[in-house]
């Protein structure tokens, strides 16, 4: 009889380690399912920006709460039954704030003090997700999400979701689980070919009828082909205008004069003056100036 004992407690003994290790397995087993569908965000340390960007996610519930990133409490949602719920302090602090919204009007009354931006999003409305924890025992078992926001008006919001389970689920379950609250949004390329199938699909016939076939003809020939016409040939530029003449004014140098004319055609003495005669042009010069330009 003892010897039958001892062997149960060994039994035991060797069974449990491997329940534990199994347990174990099924929550990697899902941790590793939703990372491989949904890739993880990695803000930096004070959470005012991404280091790496992973999956956008689309909201497919509405209300869920977010307090600013910096807020060193955010709060956490439930999604259970359909429906998105916040924990009790942070629900009793959103109706706080409305009712100070109301107060702030009234002589004398306070506003909530110190209250960190909040924002409640809903459906359609586009986030990050910042981690996936998978808890199969102790008191809240269930799958943790962690939520990061662009920045709104300058702030960005973070909080945590909490879908409860009763027993561990398959690593399909779970993710169909998540799936009920986000779902990853299209990348651009797949919007694109789906826009192009549903246009595609709106050119099909309708209700599955088929396009009649148009009856057999005999193919026309083909028109013969008209040769194309020769290309004008390209007009020339204009040549550029002539440049403007020499200008040569009394008071100028013999230098300059010849530096603008050329050296004349003949020159003549006459007293004090000197005359050069160019092809059109005759200058005079008195004491080695112009005088006259005729």
């Amino acid at each position: 009889m003892k010897t039958i004992e001892i062997i149960k407690a060994l039994a035991v003994l060797v069974v449990l380690p491997f329940a534990g290790y199994a347990q174990e397995q099924g929550a990697a087993a899902i941790q590793k399912k939703l990372e491989s569908e949904y890739q993880l965000t990695k803000p930096n340390y004070d959470k005012s920006d991404i280091v790496t960007a992973g999956s956008i996610v689309v909201l497919q519930k509405d209300k869920v709460l977010m307090l600013a990133a910096s807020s060193t409490n955010p709060c956490r949602n439930t999604y259970k039954d359909g429906q998105i719920r916040q924990s009790g302090p942070c629900s009793a602090n959103e109706k706080l704030k409305k009712f100070s919204k109301f107060t702030s009007h009234i002589p004398g009354a306070s506003s909530v003090p110190d209250s960190p931006a909040s924002h409640t999003f809903v459906t359609g409305e586009k986030m990050w997700v910042t981690k996936f924890e998978v808890r199969d025992s102790g008191k809240e078992p269930g799958i943790v999400i962690g939520f990061f926001t662009d920045a709104i008006s300058d702030v960005r919001y973070a909080t945590t979701l909490l879908i409860p389970f009763a027993a561990t689920p398959t690593p399909d379950d779970a993710l169909k689980m998540v799936q009920e609250v986000i779902t990853v949004a299209p990348s651009e390329d797949a919007k694109d070919s789906k826009d192009a199938k549903d246009d595609k699909g709106k050119a099909a016939p309708q209700g599955g009828e088929q396009a009649a076939a148009a009856p057999s003809q005999p193919a026309a020939p083909a028109p013969a082909a008209v040769p194309a016409e020769a290309a004008p040939a390209p007009i020339d530029a204009p040549p550029p205008p002539p440049p403007d003449p020499p200008e040569v004014s009394a008071g100028q140098t013999v230098d300059q004069v010849t530096a603008a004319l050329g050296q004349p055609l003949k020159k003549a003495k006459v007293g004090i003056k000197e005359i050069y005669y160019y092809k059109d042009l005759k200058v005079t010069f008195v004491n080695g100036k112009v005088k006259d330009v005729d």
